[in-house]
């Protein structure tokens, strides 16, 4: 039987009786820690699906270690600008091994029971008072013909000031 089970933001798929690497989990070593994110069983040919985890199902595992993995080296650099940064990590982890698998204890169907009592019948909504029909709509009152001033923009024509007459020359002509 194997599962596919969620821990750290990563999905694992186990079987009983492997050993894996998670992100590191706040538990001693020796300990037991169980996992109820499960998203998928798989038994034989079956397999149950959660929406998103089966419910009642628990992956448990032994912590083995805590640890850090290797280093790494992060080289940051921007070529001609004299930027050169060097910068080591090293990934703590925690090392399972998976002890079992449980799945939820299915319960049989119980018998039909031949006294059966009958259900009540279901009480109807009360019926909703019959509408009346909305009043008419009046009218629109006839708009009088030109009472109004309106504010339309002028013409153009008579929004320019007319033309002053051209002065006479003062020397040659008076």
């Amino acid at each position: 039987m194997t599962a596919i089970f969620e821990t750290g933001g990563k999905q694992y798929r186990v079987a009983e009786g492997d050993i894996i690497y998670v992100e590191k989990l706040a538990a001693e070593e020796g300990s037991n820690v169980a996992f109820t994110t499960v998203i998928a069983v798989f038994e034989n040919d079956k397999i149950k699906t959660g929406d998103p985890y089966v419910a009642g199902v628990t992956v448990t595992a032994a912590v083995i270690k805590n640890g850090k993995a290797k280093k790494i080296i992060v080289y940051k650099m921007k070529p001609k600008k004299n930027y050169r940064r060097k910068q080591g990590h090293r990934q703590p982890y925690t090392k399972l091994q998976i002890k079992s698998i449980s799945l939820p204890k299915e319960k049989k169907p119980a018998a039909p029971k031949t006294d059966a009592v009958p259900q009540a019948e279901p009480v109807p909504k009360a019926a909703a008072a019959p509408k009346t029909p909305a009043a008419p709509k009046k009218a629109a009152a006839p708009k009088a013909a030109e009472t109004k001033t309106t504010t339309a923009a002028k013409p153009k024509a008579a929004a320019k000031p007319a033309p002053k007459p051209e002065k006479a020359e003062k020397k040659g002509e008076e």
